[in-house]
């Protein structure tokens, strides 16, 4: 068993789920849930509201040696919690890997962004993500890990269902022809952080595909992959030029066998 402890805040989440999976063979692994009743039973999985409960007597009870952040919440409740656990890592011996994404530069929509790119964001997620980064930051750098995604697909995702749902109720499906992206899917994702805690990566971390694509052609595909359906396409223009949405590694990529493109992204879905 890996020398690691970790906590996954947000164990119960679909990335969350995926993540314990992966590691919990290898690794002595914990994490929590807040509205899933059914992990109620699972002695490794621990309840924790984020609007309700302190954070640092969980802390204590399980010294976790690395804790995983896919919390989801309201802002405030999600800033408050994050002070708490950098003042627990201030005294302790553990690291942190906190889930960011591509939302950290929406207020950049001329170019794909890299791991150095100074962060802006005009959403409220972005923000708030931008908040929790910088507070990391001022931390030693072996105290702290920032991962940044594009959009998350997956079997399961709640993104690949709301798509399926649309198809097979005869709905339009919005499509934003002048966006170009990035994506990645939930089972490489776990892979590469189960790598990343493994060879103790720290710093920031870009974990999209390595190349791009424009939504509309994205979603095409992947209604195409998911059998022989001709949904109708709402185009959404929010701009009369190319705009991006992409998080791309160009100073830590990965190993080559943890690096995918768009395409791998579509043959991992199976036809509905």
């Amino acid at each position: 068993m890996n020398k690691h402890r970790i906590l996954i805040l947000g164990g119960s989440g679909f990335i969350g789920q995926k993540l314990y999976k992966e590691l919990s063979p290898f690794i002595n692994t914990y994490a929590t849930f807040c509205h899933h009743q059914e992990f109620e039973n699972n002695h490794r999985y621990f309840s924790f509201d984020v609007s309700e409960d302190d954070i640092v007597p969980l802390l204590d009870e399980i010294k976790p040696t690395q804790i995983i952040s896919l919390l989801r919440g309201p802002y405030a409740h999600l800033v408050l919690t994050h002070k708490h656990i950098i003042e627990w890592l201030g005294s302790h011996k553990a690291q942190i890997i906190f889930m960011s994404s591509a939302n950290v530069f929406d207020a950049y929509t001329q170019f794909p962004n890299y791991e150095n790119d100074k962060t802006l964001s005009v959403s409220p997620q972005g923000k708030y993500q931008i908040q929790i980064e910088n507070s990391l930051m001022k931390l030693p750098e072996r105290k702290w890990t920032i991962l940044r995604v594009p959009m998350i697909f997956g079997n399961q995702s709640p993104r690949l269902q709301e798509l399926k749902s649309q198809i097979l109720q005869g709905e339009a499906i919005e499509v934003f022809p002048n966006l170009s992206l990035n994506v990645t899917f939930a089972d490489k994702l776990a892979q590469q952080i189960h790598y990343i805690i493994n060879r103790n990566k720290k710093g920031i971390l870009h974990l999209g595909s390595r190349d791009l694509c424009l939504h509309e052609d994205f979603i095409r595909s992947l209604i195409d992959r998911l059998g022989n359906f001709h949904p109708t396409l709402k185009r959404v223009y929010t701009t009369n030029d190319i705009r991006y949405s992409a998080v791309i590694s160009k100073d830590r990529p990965l190993p080559k066998y943890l690096q995918f493109d768009i395409n791998d992204v579509i043959r991992h879905h199976h036809p509905i």
